[in-house]
């Protein structure tokens, strides 16, 4: 049974269920005043953030991505999230894992410390929501997915980057070449993928469907869908958001903008009708708040965010898994 907790319910709430009234200004940030805790007991999504901004090619900043998008979800935890008109989390068990640790100034155990920090938790049998750091870091996180659910999975991704630039340099950190290790490690199946709101070049795309900037533009958001949805099918799916995807307009705040992108409501739109994909794991990445203007990049980092975790409480009420 819920329970009304006035103020700091991320420390204070004993129940993984329900919310509590907080001053929007004031307590303890987790994602959505969720839990803050390591116990993963009855968990259905654990929140967690890697801290990770060495893998950019251009600006950094995106260590900080966590914690903005953590003070941006604020204002979600305050009503029931539009426009579902539910509190995801009367029936969605899920808490804020806090960061994932790892020696920074020692990168080559970087990628082992992140799967086994996913590793642990896909072991409880619960789901994941991710915030980079930059994108490299999906990479280890889909390796454990892959563990977990079997590979090769499907992948929905939404970027201005294709991030299947060739790189055969297995200890390498470059978060534009993930997905390239991600399809010759048999990770991912290129041909139940697809890539949305690319607008940059590669000679190769692996064979993933590239629905890109222009085409969402030009067909709309219910294309877009039915395209995403015939591709991927009933494939376990694992869906990363970069924030780049969207035009600098609406996510100035980020290391490799790229004019051209979707709007902000573009992608909330297609975000919230994904409730036919089979998710098994998500992360939203990239935001460098360094480089943001007014919070405007991790206000809309944390409504996508909040958007998955509703698809996620109206799979379980489905009595899917």
């Amino acid at each position: 049974m819920s329970q009304t907790i006035y103020g700091d319910g991320a420390i204070r709430r004993t129940s993984l269920y329900g919310s509590s009234i907080e001053n929007t200004y004031a307590g303890v940030q987790s994602f959505m005043r969720r839990n803050y805790t390591r116990d993963l007991t009855g968990v259905d999504v654990v929140v967690s953030g890697i801290p990770l901004d060495l893998a950019t090619t251009f600006r950094s900043g995106a260590r900080q991505g966590p914690a903005a998008v953590r003070a941006a979800s604020v204002q979600l935890a305050e009503l029931k999230p539009f426009p579902w008109g539910f509190d995801p989390f009367e029936d969605l068990a899920v808490i804020d894992y806090g960061d994932c640790w790892f020696d920074a100034h020692n990168p080559l155990t970087i990628k082992p410390a992140i799967i086994e920090h996913a590793r642990t938790i896909l072991a409880s049998g619960a789901k994941m929501l991710t915030f980079g750091g930059d994108h490299f870091v999906t990479y280890p996180l889909l390796i454990a997915h892959a563990e977990k659910y079997g590979k090769p999975l499907a992948l929905l991704h939404f970027d201005a980057h294709c991030d299947t630039w060739a790189d055969d340099e297995p200890d390498s950190l470059n978060h534009g070449t993930m997905f390239y290790k991600a399809v010759k490690d048999g990770l991912i199946d290129p041909a139940r993928s697809a890539q949305v709101g690319i607008r940059t070049f590669n000679d190769d795309f692996m064979g993933i469907d590239i629905v890109d900037a222009p085409w969402v533009h030009n067909n709309g958001v219910e294309a877009t869908l039915s395209r995403i949805k015939q591709r991927i099918g009933d494939a376990p799916v694992y869906v990363t958001f970069d924030i780049d995807c969207l035009d600098p307009a609406f996510a100035p705040g980020t290391g490799t903008p790229v004019p051209g992108g979707l709007t902000t409501a573009q992608a909330l739109q297609i975000i919230r009708n994904l409730g036919d994909l089979n998710i098994v794991g998500m992360d939203v990445v990239e935001v460098a708040p360094s480089f943001d203007q007014s919070e405007i990049t991790a206000i809309a980092a944390a409504h996508i965010a909040c958007d998955m975790l509703c698809l996620m409480r109206n799979r379980k009420l489905a009595g899917k898994r």
